[in-house]
């Protein structure tokens, strides 16, 4: 089996699944049955001045019934004081030696800030993470997000930590911002360890029609709240990919963002995470979902014949380039397999109204194929023109049968052609316009 021991900038964890900094990291005694379960790490939920929270805090956004896509939160950091979360981590990391244990702070002077590092460092944790995300409530006070949408204020608050800290420093950075590899930059420059991301994205998740308030209702009245969940998933891969893809960053990342399954963690490993943390999925399905995740990638490691977690990391980090360089000549078409096809032509529907009108309707007399699965004599079917195709995946993105429709590239012949090329060679008038494509 492969090799799932992780190294984030000095922080060992024997994998690398970290619960997240939120509600399932509040308490000791959670972070015990998280280890218990199978998880490699846990980054502790904020620790700063206590909180005083408020009821209700949580709303979802659902693609049909008990389908949560989506997670809203207004709740803050920890409503515990100080004292009893460094005395929990002290206990947990005395009994969890082997495994990650990190503090995440937030405080707001540089005297605070240096108290609070040194108070993680005597309780034993491993690391601290730095909240530079939070979207509400503590941005009205000048912390979270505040910090992390200015990344000189963010450089120069990560730098006091720098002057007292002995463990390794993690900056958790704000995707509400217009480009997050301005404040990883600021990180590094300040002397951080490490970055994780992404925290929250400023929400509102839904509006009740009877009272005209946003859920979550606290007496009348709603707040703007942090959104998580699946639904994030993409927006986090891309940040992600972008800090790790920048030479002027060159820092350890730890992936957070719509992580549930096996396949999201590897995602994030092969776009530059070296360790992945959860907290929606936990909160949606309990601890015992890390199981699945280890046995998952334990099996897609030893099935590439990677050695180690560390193999995945950054791999398809070069693939991601800018839309200048892709290949103008490339051509990809659809094609139907007819003995899958159950004749719902969703496919037809989608191409005719959202993309380019290339699919037509035809009996199976017409298009000269059998009766498959499901299908009812005289039902249209649909055909592709493959001269009129684009090749944009809509037509196999909304079929609901399995590898029923595929895209298949077309040899053209012609050679590599970037859209910077292309124009060079219009400009010096080696070559004509390029028709539509196709």
């Amino acid at each position: 089996m492969a090799d799932l021991s992780t190294n984030l900038a000095g922080i060992k964890s024997p994998n690398p699944f970290w619960v997240a900094s939120g509600p399932p990291a509040n308490t000791g005694y959670q972070a015990h049955r998280a280890f218990d379960a199978g998880w490699g790490g846990v980054v502790w939920k904020t620790i700063g001045d206590p909180i005083v929270n408020v009821a209700s805090r949580y709303s979802a956004l659902n693609h049909g019934p008990h389908r949560m896509i989506g997670f809203n939160n207004i709740e803050l950091i920890s409503d515990r004081s100080p004292e009893t979360n460094f005395k929990e981590i002290a206990e947990v990391k005395k009994r969890w030696p082997k495994h990650a244990v990190i503090a995440s702070l937030m405080v707001d002077t540089r005297e605070r800030w240096h108290e609070f590092v040194k108070r993680s460092a005597d309780a034993g944790a491993d690391g601290i993470e730095l909240n530079y995300g939070c979207p509400h409530g503590m941005c009205e006070r000048g912390m979270g997000s505040a910090v992390g949408q200015q990344p000189a204020v963010a450089e120069k608050i990560t730098s006091w930590v720098m002057e007292a800290a002995t463990i390794p420093v993690i900056v958790k950075l704000t995707p509400n911002i217009t480009d997050v590899t301005a404040a990883a930059r600021a990180a590094r420059r300040a002397g951080a360890n490490a970055i994780s991301l992404i925290n929250t994205i400023n929400s509102i998740t839904n509006v009740n029609l009877d009272t005209f308030v946003p859920e979550p209702t606290v007496a009348g009245r709603s707040s703007h709240g942090g959104y998580c969940g699946p639904s994030v998933k993409p927006i986090a891969l891309n940040m992600v990919q972008s800090c790790a893809a920048d030479p002027e960053v060159g820092l350890p990342i730890s992936g957070i963002g719509g992580i549930a399954t096996w396949r999201d963690a590897a995602e994030f490993i092969a776009l530059g995470s070296t360790s992945v943390q959860v907290c929606t999925a936990i909160m949606h399905h309990g601890f015992r979902i890390v199981e699945d995740m280890t046995d998952g990638l334990n099996a897609y490691l030893d099935s590439k014949g990677f050695a180690s977690v560390h193999d995945l990391i950054g791999r398809a980090v070069p693939s991601l380039q800018k839309w200048e360089t892709l290949d103008l000549h490339f051509r990809r078409v659809a094609r139907i397999d007819y003995d899958r096809c159950i004749g719902c032509n969703l496919c037809y529907i989608a191409c005719e109204d959202g993309a380019h009108q290339c699919i037509d309707l035809k009996t199976p007399e017409e298009i000269g194929v059998g009766l498959g699965p499901g299908r009812v004599p005289h039902k249209t079917l649909p055909q592709i023109r493959e001269a009129d195709c684009v090749g944009c995946n809509l037509c196999s993105l909304v079929c609901p049968v399995d590898d029923c429709i595929t895209m298949t590239e077309l040899k053209t012949g012609d050679a590599p052609m970037s859209w910077g090329s292309y124009q060079e060679k219009l400009a010096k008038g080696e070559m004509q316009p390029l028709p539509p494509h196709p």
